[in-house]
């Protein structure tokens, strides 16, 4: 059996859970790029909202700017040495409704470039241990940590985005047993020695 890795939260403020694997593995419905225990937080405002509701939010897409939680702080969730980033794809626009043609066609595309165009921009993190965790979906040029600089829990590493296989701005976090996302295996987490579910509201001082 796999040893479960530790992690801390890798934002502040309020942020809302999505595909947990508190509540179903494979989390994302795929085994595909060692994603079973993945899991998804969206920044959400004190109502625990993403952003405003309005009807044209749900009958067109936005530019992410229209988020709030579009640029907040990502953070380390352990320590560790970074082998590898990507920040320079683009943040395109988001969705609360239903995905459109043209979004399933630019996604064709990421799925064809592999776990790299999925994730979008990213930070990979070696514990030293076995594992390496994965944060996505960061804002372009936002990336503040390059390969071979050793960071801590805690330390920023760039902003939230909504680049990669992203409908709205949010982060995605996995852990994985090696750097070859291809050949992988998927590393379960805690937070605090437990899981959030699916709809959960975490609150971080």
């Amino acid at each position: 059996m796999v040893p479960t890795l530790e992690l801390a939260f890798p934002f502040r403020g309020r942020w809302l859970t999505l595909n947990s694997p508190a509540n179903r593995v494979p989390s994302h419905g795929t085994t595909l790029f060692a994603s079973s225990f993945a899991i998804d937080f969206v920044p959400v405002d004190e109502a625990g909202r993403s952003a405003p509701v309005t009807l044209g939010a749900l009958l067109r897409p936005e530019p992410p700017e229209h988020f709030p939680g579009f640029g907040r702080p990502v953070l380390a969730p352990v320590d560790g040495v970074v082998v590898a980033t990507a920040g320079d794809q683009p943040d395109h626009r988001a969705f609360r409704g239903l995905p459109s043609v043209g979004y399933a066609l630019t996604q064709r595309r990421r799925a064809a470039a592999g776990w790299v165009g999925l994730a979008g921009n990213h930070v990979l993190i070696d514990t030293g241990e076995g594992p390496v965790v994965a944060v996505c979906h960061l804002q372009r040029g936002t990336v503040e940590v390059q390969p071979g600089e050793r960071v801590r829990r805690g330390q920023p590493l760039g902003r939230c985005g909504n680049s990669g296989n992203s409908t709205e701005p949010h982060v995605h976090l996995q852990a994985v047993d090696r750097v070859d996302l291809l050949h992988a295996c998927a590393v379960p987490v805690t937070f605090g020695g437990r899981l959030p579910r699916n709809g959960e509201v975490i609150d971080v001082p």
